[in-house]
């Protein structure tokens, strides 16, 4: 069984919604630290300006998990997304058919950003046609080497779930330690992907947006669009 792991993103980009579909199962790495200024908490769409950034505000100390973070509700951040959302994607081919589930989605209130992050993802990947099943770090029981070690982590997320092969990123797997997956029996491949050039609305291409620009630019072409940008290679089993 091949298994994705990765941070909770918020309407995550299509390398990561790439790496989920090529996945029998993906697991929500929440039991890590929450990244400031990082894809946890926000996203970019495109607008007749060029990109802009949708962050959902949060309350975080340094150090706290991701599950531990509580989102600012006093601030109305849920209707400016989905204005901003209508506002750039209101002429988009796909708009019509996923404005009602989206205007449900925001009209939820969210107290944490895991969850938020989390059914933002699910959400996507479902509408792009997605159908891996997913999993919370934290519902795992982990060995305790997997609390300080980042290689370890993994390694007893993928025992825990039972898989044979752990798909990597290619950023993620520079850090690796290959010769614990080497120990565990486990493989690991690397992806590696080139973003697809597509058509959007307002003008010149603009790559590394949320995977919801290209859902609702291509509809039901955009899983295929998307898969297209990744390759898979093994990793050296040589440790670093």
């Amino acid at each position: 069984m091949k298994v994705a792991i990765h941070q909770p993103h918020y309407l995550p980009w299509l390398g990561y919604v790439a790496k989920w579909a090529a996945a029998d199962l993906f697991v929500f790495l929440d039991t890590v630290q929450y990244e400031k200024n990082g894809w946890q908490n926000r996203n970019r769409i495109k607008t007749r300006n060029g990109p802009r950034w949708l962050t959902a505000p949060v309350h975080a100390r340094l150090g706290t998990t991701i599950r531990d973070v509580m989102v600012d509700t006093t601030q109305p951040w849920r209707a400016r997304h989905f204005r901003a959302i209508d506002d750039a994607y209101a002429k988009a081919p796909s708009w019509p058919c996923h404005r009602d589930a989206l205007q449900g989605f925001y009209g939820r209130e969210w107290e944490r950003l895991a969850p938020l992050a989390v059914e933002s993802a699910q959400w996507l990947a479902r509408a792009l046609g997605v159908s891996t099943p997913t999993r919370l770090a934290s519902d795992l029981a982990l060995p305790e080497g997997a609390r300080t070690d980042a290689t370890a982590r993994l390694v007893g997320v993928c025992q825990a779930v039972g898989a044979d092969t752990y798909l990597a990123g290619r950023d993620g797997a520079l850090y690796l330690d290959a010769a614990q997956f080497v120990a565990a029996g486990i493989t690991v491949e690397t992806q590696r992907y080139e973003h697809p050039v597509y058509v959007q609305e307002h003008g010149e291409f603009a790559p590394f947006l949320s995977a919801l620009d290209l859902l609702l630019t291509h509809g039901d072409e955009a899983l295929g669009i998307l898969c297209e940008g990744s390759t898979w290679s093994p990793l050296s089993p040589e440790p670093r």
